[in-house]
């Protein structure tokens, strides 16, 4: 998000509170001038009717925020999710409508990871099953054999912020920790933590004592421990899934504890929660179920209650999107330094739309320079938003991919070591279906000023800024002072003007950049294109 583009004044704004929070997170609201309501336990239809004119909607896990209160919320900017799964948030149809999701992903990692260990540990000495029956009032050790963990072997899948932390305490009980990450390489890489050897997931699954998944619920991981992983698995193998719900076949795990090939599984969350009494999983004695605990800890729910505040409050009044799930994640101090190159991104986007004859349906972005390459994730986004928004109402950095790919526009990205003569560089090439038409635009930042110094083969220095007037004549004595005597009888002022020839061996062609202190009537333009030398105009609004 450009700063720009989504600040209110904090008597403007209006927070919902959906769910129970500390209230630490009423007093970071405040802090910074804004008075959140509050109304939580709302059933979707009696959320509907609450959310019109609402800007931010904060929930925990229990709202779920659908589809229809997200059309019916006719101004809501950003919906704050205080954890880290945004499961019961639409994420599409918030992205269709513009509407940044935004988490707290450190705020319960380490609370989280605890939970793992806990179980883990719990699940070696049968703690569940022990504490049952000695409170039935039977006392015996029969059937209560556990298992040490030192020397086990455990697979960690997903080597993100919880799962690392599970990796370091697990290998604080003398564990051998090995892990697999979807986005870590695993031939010879190097681990992120220390001692844990990353390995192919198959391998994992085949030689692990006790398997604990720390990955989200995506259609690639729906199911990840399968019929089929679960029977790969080593004899005796332990399960613990602290993550979501829905990563393990649960019927087939039921079907391979009973075969004895799983020796036990701990459970905190589910494919279905709270789940039914005929769930196959319930009531066993080698299974440990606890209702979502991951994220509970008095800790935890501090730090998540302000992180959302914050970050929302951000958001409102700055305009700074942190951990967005659907935008570009950039930090406040990144987006700080490559600012103006975000406006100058949109710049180039919107004077090449509004220059070709036929809808954009290719862009190709090529970045050079250190600073510019900060924004990589960003930059093209920019580009892109500037690029649609002449021709595509309601246009934000949050729709745009999505609204390109409605529109037939691909976006392909570069970049460049050499900037040439300049510090950095953003080169644009725009071209229309089957490349019948193209131009190239190219801009820099001198200072924090945003220049155009390159469209198509003509270099330059062109403020893009306001109504530029663009002229393809012959190039010919008398015709730029004509084009400024029809401008002055309009009262209309030229603040700036650029001037370039064709190349070398072109017919004697030129074009004029002038920049306006306001937009011509039509029958000025028409004046101007009835010029004899004027082969064609364009106006452009930056």
């Amino acid at each position: 998000m450009t700063p720009s583009t989504h600040r209110l004044a904090p008597a403007e704004a209006r927070v919902l509170i959906c769910d129970d929070l500390d209230p630490a997170a009423l007093t970071a609201f405040r802090e910074r001038g804004l008075e959140p309501e509050v109304a939580t336990g709302l059933s979707e239809a009696e959320l509907v009717e609450r959310v019109a004119g609402v800007h931010a909607l904060i929930v925990r896990s229990a709202t779920k925020v659908t589809r229809p209160v997200i059309e019916a919320a006719d101004e809501l900017r950003v919906v704050g999710r205080a954890g880290v799964g945004v499961d019961n948030v639409d994420c599409e149809a918030a992205t269709e409508r513009g509407v940044v999701v935004m988490n707290t992903p450190t705020g319960n990692t380490t609370t989280t990871g605890e939970l793992a260990v806990a179980l883990i540990l719990a699940l070696a000495r049968h703690i569940g099953p022990a504490d049952r029956r000695v409170r039935g009032g039977t006392w015996g050790k029969q059937g209560l054999v556990g298992t040490e963990l030192t020397g086990k072997r455990l697979g960690v899948v997903g080597l993100g912020r919880i799962g690392r932390v599970v990796a370091e305490r697990c290998r604080g009980l003398r564990m051998e920790v090995v892990a697999h990450d979807p986005y870590l390489q695993t031939s010879g890489a190097a681990s992120p933590v220390e001692g844990v050897e990353l390995v192919e997931l198959d391998e994992l699954v085949a030689t692990s004592d006790f398997i604990s998944l720390h990955v989200p619920l995506t259609d690639a991981t729906r199911n990840l421990l399968s019929r089929e992983r679960l029977l790969a698995t080593k004899p005796g193998v332990r399960i613990i899934n602290a993550a979501r719900g829905g990563l393990v076949d649960e019927a087939a795990l039921a079907e391979l504890l009973d075969a004895g090939h799983v020796a036990g599984a701990a459970l905190d969350v589910l494919a279905e929660e709270p789940p039914s009494a005929e769930h196959p999983l319930v009531g066993r004695d080698d299974v440990l179920l606890t209702p979502h605990l991951g994220a509970s800890s008095r800790e935890a729910q501090l730090n998540v209650a302000v992180d959302i505040a914050r970050q929302v409050a951000d958001f409102l009044l700055e305009g700074v999107a942190h951990n967005a799930v659907n935008a570009p994640a950039v930090s406040a101090d990144v987006l700080q330094r490559i600012a103006p190159y975000v406006v100058l991104g949109e710049k180039l986007g919107s004077f090449l739309a509004q220059c070709m004859d036929e809808p954009v349906r290719k862009l190709e972005v090529t970045l050079a320079g250190r600073a510019v390459g900060e924004g990589k994730s960003y930059l093209p986004l920019a580009i892109l938003v500037g690029t649609l928004r002449p021709t595509v109402g309601g246009v934000n950095y949050v729709n745009a991919p999505l609204l390109a790919k409605e529109h037939g526009l691909r976006l392909l990205e570069g970049s460049e070591d050499e900037s040439y003569a300049y510090q950095d560089l953003i080169k644009v090439r725009a071209s229309s279906k089957g490349g019948g038409e193209s131009h190239v635009v190219c801009g820099t930042v001198f200072g924090r000023r945003p220049r155009i110094v390159r469209v198509d083969d003509l270099h330059l220095d062109l403020d893009p800024s306001g109504t530029i007037l663009i002229t393809h004549h012959n190039d010919q004595p008398g015709v730029i002072g004509a084009i400024g005597t029809i401008l002055g009888q309009a009262d209309i002022n030229v603040e700036r003007m650029e001037l370039g020839t064709g190349e070398e061996g072109e017919p004697s062609t030129a074009q004029a950049f002038l920049s306006l202190d306001r937009a011509p009537e039509p029958a000025t333009l028409d004046a101007i294109g009835a010029i004899d030398a004027i082969e064609r105009t364009r106006l452009v609004e930056l």
